[in-house]
């Protein structure tokens, strides 16, 4: 009979204890899972910079690194962010599966552990973990201009999209983290008293370029959606429009051509694809009575230096 060749799901088992590791490694593999072992919170994180999981398992007291300063080292990996951890401990205090869920773990087990209870918890965990990643990519492949911060403002995850165009408007490869720093500082001030709670807000990224993000609400526990778009200058898209025969959207990609940007960039900004940037090219130049994207932009520079 041939072997499935499906991939087995890679579950990390982090214990200071060899009898736990052992006879957790042998249930896990005999549930059909690859297991990877680690003995220390330091040595997980190791493994996790080289191999990552589907899940983690656990220990919650170890000597040095304990669990739950694992866990936060762990989740403040935005590449890790969305792998389930689930703490295994003797402890059953309330402050203790608070600590647990609050350094980033999705559930608690206590010692002894029932290994039929794990199996489960296991495979609804990595199920809801499919299913996240699932939605992610569809959002992606839409090509939303989103993203999703915690409760502080600390980004949780961006689409390729929603980079690129903070990227783009700041003209510069930390962008995100510029733009994340200010939503941060938004989302604590929007938990005040008396502060105004809009669902929009602007940022001014470079002279040319202002970005808007919509707050759109959580999408899971301590999850926030966020929109980005980038605002054009609407006044001078109106005196382009004044002075040539283009329609609005034509208006803004010949505002992005004196600006400087090139076609992606001007894609990035205005959600369009490049296809779609060549062809209002095409139309402009026609209407402007020019050949080039060059004469284009010295055209409408020389309008917008009127205003």
């Amino acid at each position: 009979m041939a072997e499935n060749a499906a991939p087995r799901e890679i579950v990390l088992l982090v214990d200071d204890s060899p009898d736990a590791l052992g006879f957790l490694t042998e249930a896990l593999e005999q549930s059909g899972f690859s297991v990877l072992i680690a003995t220390s919170g330091q040595f997980a994180i190791s493994i996790v910079d080289r191999i990552t999981p589907d899940l983690i398992l656990l220990d919650a007291v170890m000597p040095g690194m304990d669990g739950f300063e694992t866990c936060r080292r762990l989740k403040a990996n935005p590449a890790f962010s969305q792998v389930p951890v689930i703490f295994m401990t003797g402890l059953t205090e309330t402050e203790h599966v608070v600590n647990a869920l609050e350094s980033g773990g999705v559930d608690y087990l206590t010692k002894p552990i029932n290994i039929d209870e794990l199996r489960a918890r296991i495979r609804v965990h990595l199920s809801n973990a499919r299913s996240a990643q699932s939605a992610r990519v569809a959002l992606d492949a839409a090509g939303r201009h989103l993203l999703a911060v915690r409760g502080n403002g600390a980004l949780h995850w961006s689409t390729p999209q929603a980079t690129r165009l903070i990227n783009t408007a700041f003209g510069q490869d930390d962008g995100l983290d510029q733009a994340t720093r200010k939503i941060s500082t938004w989302m604590t001030d929007r938990d005040r008293p008396g502060f105004p709670r809009e669902v929009t807000f602007a940022v001014d990224a470079q002279a040319a370029t202002t970005l808007q993000f919509s707050f759109l609400g959580a999408i899971g526990p301590d999850e926030y959606l966020i929109r980005v778009s980038a605002l054009s200058n609407r006044a001078e898209d109106d005196v382009l429009r004044q002075h040539f025969p283009v329609t609005q959207r034509e208006a803004e990609v010949l505002l992005w051509i004196a600006k400087g940007k090139s076609n992606k960039d001007i894609g990035d900004i205005l959600g369009l694809s490049a296809r779609t940037v060549n062809k209002h090219l095409e139309q402009i130049y026609v209407k402007l009575g020019v050949e080039n994207r060059a004469s284009a932009a010295v055209k409408a520079a020389n309008v917008l230096h009127e205003m």
